[in-house]
């Protein structure tokens, strides 16, 4: 989007390349606000394992979207997508510059290209018989039925991503209509300079095990002792996340904790991979930037000459 409309910058990455850094650095010289893209750091009382900014980093420049959401609820992207466009747009009426940083490619999107998300809520029943049939017959069956209902929509969904293609036969099945139709873009009206970080993929493994490292001994298992002491279910939601999982696997079922930590960073892994994908497919206009020559000056620079008109 060009013209006169107002900005609005996008950081984005894979889990552990340091957006968070470079966030706050950007944020505190454009006179900038970060608004969250995490699906995980939306979670209160989760604040290790989603390596939430800290609250020294909330108090040096102003967040939104990150911590305010009791881990018994559920953020619908719907809700995400309108919640965001409400942030950007008290933030532009503030003369301050919304930055949207994060890797949960779908809330990116989403915000990005102005997907119209289907209003249709979550009905358990048609759910837990679509996941029973999963269970029953296979992941890949269950995705077989979406292709033959809606062939569009399942091409964009990993056929092993249970809950997404659960969501799509629902929203086909409750509307009446194929989700791909549902699904029509109208982009925002503003104008946006997408930022991207990339890293060799060998050494971002070797970076997001090191963090996940790190994580643990800044009291990760505390955590999600915490959270089931507090009587979260580790079936919601929220309690997904990666390292979430496996440690409630380590509490709950004995699972040797150096498994679960093993179990954790490959799990870390496949997420990197499918962020990477994602990516791919969705944000051809973002400008990478390799962090192991990354000059936050310079892209701090691009910014202000980007604010003022310059391409």
């Amino acid at each position: 989007m060009t013209g006169n409309y107002p900005p609005l910058i996008v950081l984005l990455g894979p889990t552990a390349i340091g957006k968070t850094s470079l966030a706050l650095k950007m944020a505190q010289t454009l006179n900038a606000e970060i608004i969250g893209a995490d699906s995980r750091q939306v979670y209160r009382y989760m604040d290790v394992g989603t390596a939430k900014p800290t609250h020294a980093d909330r108090a040096l420049v102003s967040h939104h979207l990150v911590d305010f959401l009791d881990p018994a609820d559920q953020l619908t992207l719907a809700r995400y997508q309108e919640m965001t466009y409400a942030t950007i747009d008290d933030i532009h009426a503030r003369g301050r510059v919304p930055l949207l940083v994060g890797g949960t490619g779908q809330y990116l999107t989403a915000v990005i290209e102005g997907w119209s998300i289907p209003e249709v809520p979550p009905n358990d029943a048609l759910r837990a018989e679509l996941e029973a049939y999963a269970d029953e017959h296979g992941k890949q069956a269950l995705y077989d039925r979406l292709a033959r209902i809606d062939p569009d929509a399942a091409v964009k969904i990993h056929p092993n991503n249970v809950r997404r293609v659960v969501r799509a036969l629902e929203v086909c099945i409750e509307a009446g209509e194929r989700i791909s139709i549902l699904q029509q873009k109208k982009p925002p009206q503003y104008r946006i300079l997408e930022l991207g970080l990339r890293f060799e993929r060998q050494l971002l493994y070797d970076r997001a095990d090191k963090r996940v490292d790190q994580m643990m001994d800044r009291g990760f298992l505390a955590e999600v002792r915490r959270l089931l002491d507090m009587g979260y279910s580790r079936d919601l939601p929220s309690m997904s996340g990666l390292g979430y999982v496996q440690l409630v696997g380590h509490l709950l079922d004995g699972l040797p904790l150096d498994e679960a930590i093993a179990d954790t960073k490959i799990a870390t892994h496949q997420y990197i991979r499918r962020q990477l994908t994602w990516f791919r497919g969705h944000n051809p206009a973002a400008i990478w930037h390799d962090v192991a020559t990354l000059d936050a000056q310079a892209i701090i620079d691009k910014c202000k000459r980007w604010l003022q008109g310059d391409s």
